[in-house]
């Protein structure tokens, strides 16, 4: 009021004689508005803030108690509202979470590639299961070739990757190997030996086929080699910097690029590039395409539609040094690997190769002279290997 007459007859002036209520009522207003210009200049304060604040008018006997608010405005402003209330504590936020990338679809895959990978991005890869890993199994002989071979042909152990099908072949793969991968697989118990040709063999080739498609479209290149070859001497001088792919044959014609040359899939050199990229993608479509054929089958099938296609580069391997039971390369001098193909039968591989390795053995024993000389031979017949 401007102008009335108070209680003893006393004019109630404009600035000195305001009741203490009214007084009371006007600060408290004052704050509200301070405290809500502050928030609507940081539009990330909380809406429930604005409860924490307390009139004393409200309740002037409760004590009042510090209120948390979350500190995610500037500093300014943080001062501006602890001034304002004079009962505020400011905490930090906590800091976010750290964004994880999301868990790779192969699992440990690449960090195993990683590790060993040639300067080039080359790894050596074998399969097994848990049948060819038992002690004085295939496992076995094949590291015991390398460790007979010559040239510092065992110095590539470094860069060989065994992919293992069960987890028993992974633990005992890890007894004694430094490189070992675990692919998981569903619908087959890949424990037992697969017999050739049975659905589970079948099922298992294009499993492997599938999981090389994987490998050069991760950029590795790869040469595949089944653990019943025995390797003497580096193979790797054989394949041509040129050849996108360069694969063993069963039957081999005399000349390396000829489609007419028979192939075989145990013995396997792949250059990552968008051409052996397509190419795995026709080969996997020719299984469907060539129903019940495995993998090697549709590979004769599709070569000669595919080079014309995608103008690969296939090189087929000489036998006289990339050599198997099937076309048996006699000279030792020569020969780097040495294939139980053309054999059924974990017994009859293991018989054979098991005579193998006691030729080569003394073979590697004898004087320089005596090894040029030729009287080293396989022991012939075999099971197999004839």
């Amino acid at each position: 009021m401007l102008g009335g007459k108070m209680k003893g007859g006393e004019t109630v002036g404009s600035s000195s004689s305001i009741s203490p209520l009214v007084s009371f009522v006007l600060g408290a207003a004052m704050a509200t508005v301070c405290i809500l210009f502050v928030m609507s200049a940081s539009p990330g304060r909380r809406l429930a803030d604005i409860s924490a604040w307390r009139s004393s008018a409200e309740d002037t006997t409760a004590p009042l108690h510090p209120q948390e608010v979350t500190a995610d405005a500037d500093a300014g402003d943080e001062q501006l509202v602890a001034a304002a209330a004079g009962n505020f504590t400011v905490v930090a936020a906590p800091a976010p979470a750290p964004v994880q990338a999301p868990a790779s679809p192969y699992g440990d895959l690449e960090e195993v590639l990683q590790r060993a990978a040639t300067a080039d991005k080359t790894v050596i890869m074998t399969q097994i299961n848990l049948a060819w890993t038992k002690p004085g199994s295939l496992l076995d002989l094949f590291f015991e070739s390398f460790r007979l071979g010559e040239g510092g042909v065992s110095r590539l152990l470094d860069h060989l990757v065994i992919v293992t099908m069960d987890p028993a072949a992974y633990e005992q793969c890890q007894v004694v190997h430094r490189h070992c991968y675990f692919l998981r697989t569903t619908g087959v118990d890949y424990r037992s030996e697969k017999m050739f040709m049975s659905k589970d063999y079948l099922e298992m080739m294009w499993g492997r086929n599938k999981f090389q498609q994987t490998i050069v479209e991760l950029g590795y290149n790869f040469l595949f080699t089944d653990v019943d070859v025995m390797w003497f001497r580096d193979p790797f001088r054989h394949i041509s910097m040129g050849a996108d792919i360069a694969i063993s044959s069963d039957v081999f014609i005399g000349d390396p690029y000829s489609l007419g040359n028979f192939p075989n899939g145990g013995f396997l050199f792949v250059r990552s590039n968008n051409k052996t990229i397509e190419f795995y993608k026709s080969w996997q479509q020719g299984r469907w395409r060539f129903f019940g054929k495995h993998e090697q089958d549709v590979f004769n099938l599709i070569k000669h539609e595919q080079q014309a296609k995608l103008d690969i580069a296939i090189q087929f391997l000489d036998t006289t040094y990339i050599s198997g039971f099937c076309q048996l390369s006699k000279d030792l001098n020569k020969i780097c690997t040495l294939h139980a193909n053309c054999c059924v039968g974990l017994g009859a591989k293991m018989h054979d190769l098991r005579g193998v390795l006691d030729v080569w053995r003394n073979y590697t024993a004898a004087p320089p002279d005596e090894r040029r000389s030729g009287k080293f031979q396989w022991k012939l017949p075999g099971i197999c290997i004839h």
